[in-house]
Parts: structure tokens; sequence; C-alpha cells
């Protein structure tokens, strides 16, 4: 449905990065206010996309070109050996008490 808008003009690798953090706001609100879908769905459809950013990325990559999505595929993996996906990050315990997520697994920092 957004997938033109996301392509106009080439693959904005900014927005690409956002995505994959799953800072995924602005396409859950125009999903919100295409009409085409309930509050509930909304809801879902936002749960979703913020534990796995890459059903997005997928959903928006529909209607692309082959060479489109294996530029998107080859940056997805480079933002993935940086920092996994959101949904995939873990939960750290804090000295102080509390969690936290971390953009590198807990086996890397203790190490």
């Amino acid at each position: 449905m957004f997938s033109y808008e996301f392509l106009d003009g080439g693959v904005d690798y900014d927005c690409l990065e956002r995505i994959h953090r799953g800072a995924v706001d602005e396409w859950v609100s125009a999903v919100a206010g295409s009409g085409l879908f309930t509050n509930s769905q909304v809801s879902r459809i936002d749960g979703h996309w913020r534990h796995e950013p890459k059903s997005l990325l997928a959903a928006l990559l529909s209607e692309a070109d082959e060479m489109t999505v294996k530029r998107c595929e080859m940056t997805w993996s480079a933002l993935d050996r940086l920092a996994p996906p959101a949904g995939q990050r873990e939960l750290v315990a804090l000295s102080g008490g509390g969690y936290t997520n971390m953009v590198v697994s807990a086996s890397t920092t203790i190490a």
C-alpha cells in the first residue's frame, strides 16, 4: 500500500535504518490514517512491526524491482551486524536493578 512512497526517488537508507531499529511510528500512523483498518488491526500491525521490523520492510518492498530488494537486503544484513533488529534485542539486568534493551548482545558486552 505504501511501497511506492517508500521507493519514491530511490531507497532512503536513513528510513531503512529507522525501520531496522523498530521506529515504525510514521508507518503505523499512515496505516491508521488510511481508514482501511480497524483500531484493533492497527494495534496488531503496530505490535508486529515493532517486534519484527523486517516484516514492514518486506511489505514496503513488495512492488520493488529485484535490484532494489537486493540492495535493501544487503543494507539490512549490514545493520544486523551493527545491532540486532528491535525485536531481537536481549533484556539485560542493570546493576541498580531493572532491565534494559541492549543494542549489542549481552554475550558481547560481557566478554
